[in-house]
């Protein structure tokens, strides 16, 4: 965490790799300017997700994207496991989005850490 005007704690800006707490920190702190990307089915997205994710299923990542956020926009995006965000997180990249992290171990480290996930449904 940085400090604004060196007395303030300020969330650390976005990296190519993350951790869920520094995704939680900028969130706490209320910065607004991210989304959090969900690549899985939706399947997987409905069962349980990051508190304020939106589902982009992989296979139409780029397309959604491109249609719905700003090229400049912080995008921290997750999906089954890293290998697979880190394709998701290329393919962005080609398609011009700069500031674009992965969330290190998903959902599953986001409930680890004890944060808040979101149900659409529950499986059965």
């Amino acid at each position: 965490m940085h400090r604004l005007f060196g007395l303030i704690p300020k969330p650390s800006p976005i990296r190519p790799r993350s951790r869920v707490y520094d995704l939680k920190d900028r969130l706490d702190w209320g910065e607004p300017a991210l989304t959090i990307i969900d690549t899985r089915v939706r399947d997987s997205f409905h069962e349980s997700h990051v508190m304020g994710a939106i589902s982009m299923p992989a296979d139409s990542l780029v397309d959604q994207a491109i249609a719905s956020l700003e090229l400049e926009r912080d995008l921290y995006v997750y999906a089954d496991t890293d290998e697979e965000a880190a394709v998701a997180v290329q393919h962005l990249r080609s398609a011009g989005y700069k500031n674009v992290s992965i969330l290190r171990g998903g959902v599953a480290a986001w409930k680890a850490a004890g944060f808040p996930v979101e149900v659409v449904y529950a499986a059965a």
